[in-house]
């Protein structure tokens, strides 16, 4: 009989978990399949991850400290963080589609983890205040809402594919010419 390994079972479910959220959201998403496709016994996920809420709050939070480390902002070189982005969320598009799914179950609300949520994001408004008082990017705009368009323009490409194959085209140079039109936007955002 072959040796438990309690660390390779939650790696599974992990990564089954966020194939099924980012396929089916907070609400589609069953833990059954999960079980099923992680080849885990369904109550070890219980006893890992608690409750259906609790194991979505950590995949997005677990895939959200990934990006962080994988791409942190960069106000000395916005173009370059932006590439790094883009790369980044075509590679892994599964980390904006459980932001989208989040944000349809949640709304406005309050999030279970938005303490940890604000943490993670305060060190990025950070960065971009920081650029911003040594004059490398413009302070016209507060470092919070500069860093949300930024963001925005480079994840909506990924978040919403069809739209952009129908407006803008889905072949190598149409994809080239859009990601320049986002570094240009981005470059009037930040110009000092």
């Amino acid at each position: 009989m072959a040796a438990r390994d309690p660390e390779a079972t939650k790696a599974r479910i992990f990564e089954a978990a966020v194939a099924e959220f980012a396929r089916h959201g907070i609400a589609g998403a069953r833990i059954d399949r999960i079980a099923s496709e992680a080849k885990a016994n369904k109550q070890l996920i219980y006893a890992y991850f608690g409750n259906k809420a609790e194991l979505f709050s950590q995949v997005l939070g677990r895939s959200m400290v990934d990006l962080a480390a994988a791409v942190p902002v960069d106000p000395d070189d916005i173009e370059g963080w932006l590439d790094r982005l883009m790369d980044y969320h075509a590679a892994h598009p599964e980390l904006l589609r459980l932001l989208y799914w989040e944000g349809i179950e949640y709304g406005t609300a309050e999030l279970p983890d938005e303490a940890e949520r604000q943490d993670h994001y305060a060190a990025k408004v950070a960065a971009m205040r920081d650029g911003q008082e040594r004059g490398v990017i413009s302070d016209a705009i507060p470092p919070a809402d500069l860093l949300f368009l930024l963001i925005a323009l480079a994840n909506w490409v990924t978040v919403v594919p069809q739209m952009s194959r129908i407006l803008v085209g889905a072949d190598g140079p149409d994809r080239t010419r859009l990601r320049a039109s986002v570094k240009a936007a981005a470059r009037r955002l930040i110009a000092p």
